[in-house]
């Protein structure tokens, strides 16, 4: 699948399967990985990156798990074509930045995805929908095998798998949810929750990753360090921690539903008609309107969209996704047009399909 194709259809892991799938967008873990005898990216001259990145290649095209995969260079991709990729969360803003001797692989369902020379030479990733970061592990890692029987990696018996970032050194494993907690920021409670995060050992950021702000109230958390631990740990204590996490947001949703309920159902329909009525709206304000339809879809106030609707409008929305969808540039003034054009029409798909509205 091509990125023209991409942009006329809706990641399958938005498809609002697996656990808790209401509250947690996603699941997504990444291994870094670098090839032996070769300089980290950063420090790597222009001929080593390029051999690098045929070596790699290489070993993806013999994967079995990639059989089907796109291969694109990023130096094929136009600015548009980078930044829907960003959006699509298959790479990195970084990566997005960088072309030169630079790749991603996609798997025919976007749910795995390698990219090649970012920070480390390979990035693996596989994403799954709701709390399924389990399943996410095994899937990556199945990638991962692949590959190490066709190259030798940069690994040490002392510090386990090398990388250029210190905190990704030993097992190499990033893993994360995607996770909305509208009600413990409504009740003023997420600074609190965040602290208890930190002081486990995770991290926490926003909707597009590392360095990115959070937005629609969702929160991408993950593990803070890959050393002196195993991959299964880092795992089952990420899966504890939003456990614990989606425990708090649910007495927080609780406490509203006591306290505040004629509030929280003003806040909910009031965002739910400015989705149906816009005539322009910017990505920002979808991000904050659809939080608020999807708390009011999960306290059984809004049965007119579901969750799958309720992500596509999301991601639908963004800047890129709207330019290579209508297949035209677009200034900031147009795209809050169409935006509110295509929200409108989304909406209306839902509320055909439940009869409503």
């Amino acid at each position: 699948m091509n990125i023209a194709d991409m942009a006329m259809s809706t990641s399958p892991w938005l498809c609002g399967e697996g656990d808790y799938a209401e509250s947690v967008i996603s699941s997504r873990v990444r291994l870094a990985r670098n090839l032996a005898g070769f300089p980290f990216a950063h420090r790597a001259k222009p001929e080593e990156l390029r051999e690098a990145l045929t070596v790699s290649r290489q070993a993806l095209e013999g994967a079995n798990t990639l059989k089907t995969a796109d291969f694109m260079l990023m130096s094929d991709l136009g600015d548009l074509d980078r930044q829907f990729l960003v959006e699509r969360h298959l790479i990195s803003q970084e990566h997005a930045e960088k072309s030169a001797a630079r790749a991603v692989v996609v798997g025919d369902n976007e749910m795995l995805s390698v990219m090649i020379n970012e920070e480390d030479h390979l990035r693996l990733q596989s994403i799954r929908s709701g709390f399924q970061v389990m399943e996410a592990w095994r899937i990556v890692n199945r990638l991962d095998d692949e590959i190490d029987k066709q190259v030798e990696y940069a690994f040490s018996y002392e510090w386990g798998y090398l990388s250029a970032c210190p905190t990704n050194t030993g097992t190499g494993v990033r893993a994360s949810m995607l996770v909305h907690l509208p009600a413990l920021v409504h009740t003023g409670q997420i600074d609190k929750v965040l602290h208890g995060i930190s002081q486990m050992g995770l991290a926490v950021r926003g909707f597009y990753g590392e360095g990115s702000e959070v937005m629609g109230n969702l929160f991408q958390i993950s593990n803070r360090t890959a050393l002196g631990t195993s991959e299964i740990d880092i795992v089952q204590s990420l899966e504890k921690v939003v456990k614990q996490v989606l425990d708090y947001e649910g007495k927080a949703r609780e406490i509203l539903l006591r306290d505040a309920r004629s509030q929280i159902e003003d806040k909910v329909w009031r965002a739910y008609g400015i989705l149906k009525y816009c005539r322009k709206v910017a990505h920002r304000e979808v991000m904050s309107l659809t939080s608020a339809v999807r708390l009011g879809l999960c306290l059984k106030m809004v049965d007119s969209i579901s969750v799958v609707g309720l992500n596509s409008m999301v991601f639908k929305s963004q800047p890129a996704h709207l330019q290579k969808r209508f297949g035209r540039q677009m200034g900031p003034s147009e795209r809050d047009v169409v935006r509110a054009d295509t929200v409108r029409k989304v909406l209306a798909e839902e509320e055909a399909k439940t009869g409503t509205g």
